[in-house]
């Protein structure tokens, strides 16, 4: 399931290739034929990512509200912005901040987001079952898979807000880190399993789950209400330092302190990028302990049991 810098690096290609421009919408797979009429035609106004949920807003106060979930992708095609060079392993993740001209090309953003194709000619047939198509006069893109894709007014989508915690990329202030620190110390829960409710916090995946909690050295298993104000203030802190670096690269490199070497392997590997996700039976990158995984509410959970005591 994309993460939530994913998230954010998908609006932000709206707000450059979209937003200001009116759009043609429709829904080449059929199923969202009634809410595409509702927005076919109108100006995209502004793109919005808060969480794992994108708000892409239109005239006359519509909205397009879009939750990727487990299979959901964006392809965009035409003049996009688009990947510079490709990792080793495949992923195409470049950073919005340095990248070059827009291209005429096809790039898709998801959980990884995958290199760019070369298109011959604008805009290219849909591929695969589309649920909704937004087109402008030099770049389209195309969602399949979601898990929701529902036109909204604002009180629908304050209704969405309103079930969310708080996201970094769109307040890291006092009151957000108060009010994230006062939803983990209220509950008796797992803090491994409160940093994947996005109503504590938004837009903490499974790979910045496991990496915050080692690099704050908590027991994932330690419930909320025993976790301390300070720790607590240190998890929103870290989170909030992981995320910016997440929209801003592209890839979520969670190691700090790295060599231009090890920098250089990370960036082309994503089995040199992360402390213990994914890396169950092999040695602590600190102490040599076995990574352990087990299963937490339906999802892997990675920790050093040494380090996170």
């Amino acid at each position: 399931m994309p993460e939530g810098h994913s998230v954010h690096r998908i609006a932000n290609q709206f707000s450059r290739h979209f937003v200001g421009k009116r759009c043609e919408v429709s829904s080449p797979q059929g199923r969202f034929a009634a809410g595409a009429a509702q927005l076919d035609g109108k100006k995209m106004v502004a793109a919005r990512a808060v969480a794992k949920q994108m708000f892409l807003e239109f005239e006359d106060d519509l909205f397009l509200r879009v939750h990727l979930g487990l299979y959901g992708a964006w392809d965009f095609a035409g003049l996009i912005s688009s990947a510079e060079a490709l990792s080793e392993d495949g992923d195409g993740e470049e950073s919005l901040a340095s990248i070059g001209a827009p291209r005429l090309a096809r790039y898709r953003m998801a959980e990884q987001e995958k290199a760019e194709d070369p298109i011959e000619s604008f805009p290219p047939d849909p591929v695969g079952q589309v649920r909704v198509r937004i087109l402008t006069e030099d770049t389209v893109a195309d969602l399949r898979g979601p898990t929701a894709c529902v036109v909204e007014d604002p009180a629908g989508v304050q209704k969405a807000l309103d079930k969310l915690g708080p996201d970094p990329i769109n307040d890291d202030g006092p009151e957000a880190e108060r009010t994230f620190v006062e939803n983990v110390r209220k509950r008796n829960v797992a803090i491994g399993q409160l940093l994947m409710d996005q109503s504590v916090v938004a837009g903490i995946g499974n790979i910045y789950r496991a990496e915050l909690l080692f690099r704050q050295r908590i027991d994932p298993y330690k419930p909320g209400k025993k976790i301390t104000v300070k720790q607590a203030k240190a998890l929103w802190q870290d989170w909030s330092k992981l995320l910016h670096a997440g929209v801003r690269d592209g890839l979520m490199l969670t190691m700090d302190d790295l060599s231009e070497a090890d920098h250089k392997k990370a960036v082309r590997s994503r089995k040199d990028r992360h402390w213990v996700y994914h890396r169950e039976g092999e040695p602590c990158r600190v102490c040599g302990t076995e990574i352990r995984m087990a299963d937490m509410a339906g999802r892997k959970l990675y920790w050093c049991p040494k380090d996170q005591k």
